[in-house]
């Protein structure tokens, strides 16, 4: 009866084993396969409310370069980042540039207490429930995208940027626009 119990037990084992391969080799696929938008990649359209009370769709500023930043007002490099943002945002909106700052906070008075506290008039938008955060695969703020005249994402930038990194990049989406 011994060596019955050990098969019977060197069965299931293998059975569980089986089972759990299965379930990592289909997670691992799964995963693999969702794509987000990357550089050289059409940016996904969406429609977000901003604190202006208006929805905002990309699909609205086609023909247009733009910019997309991902933040929060709980991110130290975001809120580093914002008087940058709100320069070149002064210098380059009134060259056709866009600028659509997607906030993932959940709060929209924490938003709109920040924004005045530190003076800023970027255009937000409000993604509280992280759909478009998800939409773009966004894990780490601040998260940037320039997106060309065309449609396509141009540059992808992960971290806190350099107003220098933001106006060089934006004057060669600039630049390719005509």
């Amino acid at each position: 009866m011994g060596a019955r119990k050990k098969w019977v037990q060197i069965a299931i084992f293998a059975i569980v084993l089986i089972i759990g391969v299965f379930t990592i080799i289909t997670n691992l696929s799964a995963s693999s396969s969702k794509k987000y938008p990357q550089e050289g990649d059409k940016a996904t359209n969406f429609t977000l409310v901003g604190l202006d009370g208006q929805n905002h769709q990309l699909s609205d500023y086609k023909g247009k370069p733009v910019l997309i930043n991902f933040w929060g007002t709980f991110c130290p490099p975001c809120k580093e980042e914002m008087p940058a943002l709100q320069k070149q945002y002064e210098k380059w909106s009134k060259q056709g540039v866009v600028f659509l700052e997607v906030n993932v906070d959940k709060n929209k008075v924490t938003v709109q207490g920040f924004m005045e506290q530190y003076k800023l008039t970027l255009p937000v938008l409000l993604d509280a429930k992280e759909v478009v955060r998800k939409q773009y695969g966004v894990m780490d703020y601040p998260t940037t995208f320039f997106i060309g005249a065309d449609g396509k994402i141009v540059v992808k930038k992960i971290g806190q940027m350099t107003e220098s990194f933001i106006d060089e990049t934006l004057g060669k989406l600039v630049a390719n626009k005509s």
